[in-house]
């Protein structure tokens, strides 16, 4: 058996928290006695994860739910209801699969981002997940064929999803007030996504956002409604970090992109966002300094309006003739005739 261990801080670490790591740890410790009170039991969340046929890279949260919640059928839900749950600090998790059984630790959230050994075929699959005192849950991850060479790495707001909401509202209007139903999507995109991924069969794609964990239900659910490609959701944590109030989503992005630089160091990405955030900077960062893990870069135009909400854009010309190429369209079906002309379809 495989010991991992995520675990929460220690003593030393503890003591060198943030004053609002600190007052959120207090009130995290509270809210779970009176949950634990109140009969409520720790159950495993999980995310669709990712890895190798050796590995895999396990993504999940740990709660506090009604025990007869543990297997509770998918619905609707607006996002702030996702923000009442209680995270089990620092909970063991057992993640079985096939004969492999390994025990990583959930981090101060409840979170669980951790690798551990495997022996999986290519393809999607389902590995077991359980925390104690809870029965087993199932999660899907995606093994990546050894010789696969293609992957798309995507960001959600604005390149996939229409938000046109000011930047500073974003977050809050996306996480508390709305549901997958009330969500639109960028026209095309999905179309370009599905047809670059049959013709790169076996090849993964990754959903890379600055959201928090707590809506990746509700994600999956508005990619899964308009016909996205099914993926790896990579969210953050929401909360004050050991060092800082608030977490760093530019920093989220680039730390994952180097990730997978490194755990895939011979795909090449297909890198989609658009030109009202910071993907063009982050992304061209990355191509900069990891040519050779770049086939491309897509990025969707905001209309007008979108723009100004968004604080602006930058010029297309501005990458002209860089190496590897970058393309600029308002939509879906632009980005994929331009691809397509370069032999990325």
């Amino acid at each position: 058996m495989a010991e991992i261990t995520e675990a929460g801080p220690t003593t030393a670490l503890a003591k060198r928290l943030h004053r609002a790591a600190r007052i959120d740890d207090s009130i995290l410790a509270w809210r779970y006695t009176r949950g634990v009170k109140r009969g409520l039991v720790p159950t495993v969340v999980p995310f669709a994860g990712y890895g190798s046929t050796t590995w895999v890279r396990v993504l999940c949260r740990v709660v506090l739910g009604k025990p007869e919640e543990e297997q509770e059928p998918e619905r609707s839900v607006r996002g702030w209801r996702s923000f009442t749950s209680i995270p089990v600090v620092s909970s063991t998790v057992t993640v079985r699969i096939g004969d492999i059984e390994s025990r990583v630790v959930a981090d101060r959230g409840g979170l669980v981002d951790a690798v551990v050994d495997a022996d999986l075929a290519p393809g999607w699959q389902e590995i077991s997940l359980s925390a104690d005192g809870s029965e087993p849950i199932a999660a899907p991850v995606f093994i990546v064929d050894p010789s696969v060479r293609f992957g798309i790495l995507s960001d959600i707001d604005d390149t996939v999803m229409v938000t046109a909401l000011p930047r500073p509202f974003l977050a809050a209007w996306n996480t508390f007030v709305l549901d997958e139903h009330a969500r639109t999507p960028v026209t095309g995109m999905a179309v370009m996504y599905d047809r670059i991924m049959r013709q790169h069969e076996g090849s993964p794609i990754i959903y890379l956002s600055t959201g928090a964990w707590n809506v990746a239900a509700t994600l999956t659910r508005f990619l899964s409604r308009n016909l996205y490609p099914d993926g790896s959701i990579l969210l953050t944590d929401w909360g004050p970090t050991p060092e800082r109030i608030f977490r760093s989503g530019r920093e989220h992005k680039r730390t994952n992109l180097l990730r997978l630089a490194q755990e895939f160091p011979d795909i090449e990405w297909l890198l989609v966002g658009d030109d009202g955030q910071h993907d063009e900077d982050l992304y061209g960062d990355f191509a900069a300094n990891h040519p050779e893990n770049v086939r491309a870069v897509a990025i969707r135009q905001l209309s007008p309006s979108e723009a100004v909400l968004a604080g602006g854009r930058s010029k297309a010309e501005e990458h002209a003739g860089d190496s590897p190429p970058w393309f600029y369209a308002p939509d879906g079906a632009g980005l994929l005739e331009q691809l397509s002309r370069h032999g990325i379809d």
